[in-house]
């Protein structure tokens, strides 16, 4: 007689069993009320912090368990800094560890994204995409319209595309790695395939897949899901266009609400992974905060779901499975809920304005870029019961590592002093 088939776990059930073993990281999003901030200083004193990502299908060296991934950080000076990180399993009292890149402060070995940028262009991470694996870089706001490509291993420009017909002002790729958007002043938008040179991302398709018409004014924020077969756009008259991928085909058009006669710009949106278009609307000439950005969130069939009207202007967002994570120039750190735009745990005040967030792949920390130059590192807070002996086991030996970053000299204050 064959035995039953067992019970499937639903994905929540999943993803408890996971956060119980003993060498994986607490999910941050499971613990928002035991969230710690920490600092780094150092890498980029007093100059901006304006991309800070750790890419999330790095080849890890599977013979040294303990061995580093990078972390990817960019400034307002164009200093590329690929620093060491590990999210620490939660039987560590020290939550990660980080490793700084020693050729950000030394003149002599500084690797910059190759300029001139364009005059007058506001650097921001929307500018910078880094590949999946951590290899290359990828550029916008060049003044000649390129989009450049720069490995990081080597500190150099391995290629330069120029299609676009105006500066390129947003870039961004898609949740497997294969694609990459760019959207321009020249009101279009294009798809371009990222080579893959054995297992390594390398350059891109020598011309786009698609070029994308539609829209009548300058783009500012793009969002692509090669799943979905969806290409997201927005541009600074508030206008939101979806096109298909493969064909390029124009599916429809978004203009998120607002009661003003004041010009809406899209500054910011993103795409989550079941499809969810989370929108960031702000209103241009607006004298007061009150009521001048908005998120609004539609289905992925374009139905419009709802609004949250906020007091602060964001500078950079990104989703997660269920949240929105937002950085604003008022420098507060906020996680909302994906699906219903209201704030999940009160947010973080980090004091200076924040210039770019991003989440770890494990979603076990968030990444947040200061104007200040330092790099906020915000975890979950309460190291689960060390089991005796298992700190130094799990160091594979070493014991010395605990030192790298002691989390008691490193805490940020997130309150209001």
């Amino acid at each position: 007689k064959k035995e039953p088939h067992p019970p499937r776990l639903s994905a929540e059930e999943v993803l408890m069993r996971q956060t119980k073993l003993d060498n994986a990281p607490l999910n941050l999003f499971q613990n928002l009320t035991e969230m710690k901030s920490f600092f780094i200083k150092g890498i980029s004193d007093d100059i901006p912090v304006v991309k800070a990502i750790v890419p999330k299908n790095q080849m890890r060296s599977f013979i040294t368990q303990g061995s580093s991934e990078t972390l990817v950080t960019i400034n307002l000076n164009l200093i590329i800094g690929t620093h060491g990180w590990l999210p620490y399993d939660k039987s560590i009292s020290n939550y990660f560890t980080f490793t700084k890149d020693q050729t950000v402060t030394n003149q002599k070995t500084q690797r910059f994204v190759s300029g001139p940028f364009a005059p007058g262009l506001e650097v921001t991470s929307k500018l910078f995409v880094v590949s999946h694996d951590g290899k290359v870089l990828f550029s916008g706001g060049h003044w000649d319209n390129s989009i450049r490509v720069t490995s990081l291993t080597k500190g150099k420009v391995i290629g330069q595309h120029i299609r676009h017909m105006d500066i390129v002002t947003c870039l961004a790729t898609d949740y497997c790695g294969i694609h990459l958007i760019s959207g321009s002043r020249d009101t279009t938008c294009m798809i371009w395939q990222i080579s893959q040179q054995g297992a390594v991302a390398g350059d891109l398709s020598a011309k786009p897949l698609q070029i994308l018409y539609g829209h009548t004014d300058e783009i500012s924020s793009v969002a692509i899901s090669t799943e979905l077969d969806m290409a997201v756009s927005g541009a600074r008259d508030g206008i939101v266009i979806i096109h298909t991928i493969r064909r390029g085909q124009y599916m429809r058009t978004l203009k998120p609400p607002s009661d003003s006669s004041l010009v809406m710009t899209i500054p910011n949106l993103a795409v989550s992974w079941d499809g969810h278009i989370v929108i960031h609307s702000s209103l241009e000439g607006k004298g007061t905060l009150k009521n001048r950005n908005a998120l609004h969130l539609y289905s992925v069939n374009g139905k419009y779901l709802g609004s949250e009207s906020l007091k602060e202007q964001i500078l950079d967002m990104c989703v997660t499975v269920e949240n929105i994570v937002t950085g604003s120039r008022q420098g507060l750190l906020s996680i909302r809920d994906l699906y219903s735009l209201s704030l999940s745990v009160a947010p973080l005040t980090m004091r200076v304005p924040i210039h770019c967030v991003s989440v770890t792949k494990e979603n076990s920390h968030i990444l947040v870029g200061l104007e200040d130059g330092k790099l906020i590192i915000v975890g979950v807070g309460k190291p689960a019961e060390a089991k005796s002996g298992q700190i130094s086991r799990k160091l594979f030996g070493s014991s010395r590592r605990l030192s790298q970053i002691s989390s008691g000299e490193t805490e940020y204050n997130t309150q209001d002093s």
